[in-house]
């Protein structure tokens, strides 16, 4: 059988229609002669992600991002497609993580296997996240170090706003009114420190001396010890003696004899009994007085006159 030639044009513009399909699916991710699964993942933010990145498990390469679109719901969602040729199964609490691939930026999907026993389909969605970027972890490592710088600067202004405040020019003059005040107590106290180093020397054979029979004095004390204990041993047992003595009940005695010689006292002072009426009658006083006159009268009599008296008779 001859084929005519609109035949092989025909065959030809058949084969190169298919060819330029398989390419441009092909360069938008899809392989239309393979198996494949499509899943799907919801993220507010994709990061630089585009159609035909990586999707890996475990660092293995599984499929293709193959589209990425708004979602319909109003808030501006994206929703990317993921198409996985790999039948490796996925479970379903698995997460398809959105990380960097290389140094450069790029991007890919890691898709981090969970720990359930179901798996999911093809067209069902994944659990999303997102690695955060180079430039925000330095940011969010050099928070602390910036909030630690502002509080630093903070404090520096408040301690040059304190200097500014202390060099002033009222305390810039009690400052040099101090520093010269304490110059003058300097001068002052070396002045005073000669003037003792001067007395210590006048003094010194009489410091000497001093020490001299303070250290004999040592001696002594030391050379007398024995007596000393026995001093201080017989002082112990005069103590102890007294505190056996009956020293409380004499002192009671004395109080009790005290106080009846009080009781006296008081007796007298008003009168009472012979002594009282002695001590406080002024006649006796009288009476006794004018006995004592008159005998001193007659005694001088006596002494002038003896013959009056004495008579002698002669046998």
């Amino acid at each position: 059988m001859k084929l005519t030639r609109e035949f092989k044009i025909g065959i030809v513009v058949t084969i190169a229609f298919a060819l330029l399909y398989w390419g441009i699916n092909f360069l938008k991710g899809m392989d239309v002669f393979s198996n494949e699964r499509v899943f799907y993942a919801v993220y507010e933010d994709v990061g630089g992600l585009e159609r035909a990145n990586p999707v890996k498990v475990n660092g293995l390469s599984v499929g293709q991002v193959r589209n990425m679109y708004f979602s319909s719901d109003g808030q501006a969602n994206i929703i990317i497609e993921m198409v996985v040729k790999n039948k490796i199964p996925l479970p379903k609490n698995s997460t398809a993580k959105i990380v960097s691939s290389d140094i450069l930026g790029s991007k890919a999907v890691d898709i981090i296997l969970g720990k359930s026993t179901e798996f999911i389909e093809s067209g069902d969605t994944l659990k999303s996240d997102i690695e955060i970027s180079i430039k925000e972890e330095v940011s969010r490592q050099l928070q602390p170090i910036k909030t630690k710088a502002e509080n630093l600067m903070m404090s520096i202004d408040t301690v040059l706003a304190m200097l500014n405040s202390l060099f002033s020019n009222t305390n810039t003059r009690n400052i040099a009114k101090s520093v010269e005040h304490m110059a003058n107590s300097f001068e002052n106290l070396e002045s005073t420190t000669s003037t003792i180093d001067t007395i210590l020397k006048g003094q010194r054979k009489r410091l000497e001396n001093i020490f001299g029979s303070i250290e004999s004095i040592t001696q002594n004390l030391q050379s007398n010890e024995d007596n000393l204990n026995n001093i201080i041993s017989n002082l112990s047992s005069f103590s102890d003696t007294l505190a056996q003595a009956r020293v409380a009940e004499t002192i009671n005695n004395v109080n009790m004899a005290m106080s009846e010689v009080a009781g006296i006292t008081k007796k007298i002072n008003n009168g009472e009994g012979s002594l009282g009426m002695l001590v406080n009658d002024d006649s006796l006083y009288i009476e006794l007085e004018k006995s004592s006159r008159e005998l001193n009268l007659l005694l001088e009599d006596i002494r002038l006159n003896p013959k009056k008296y004495v008579k002698f008779s002669v046998f």
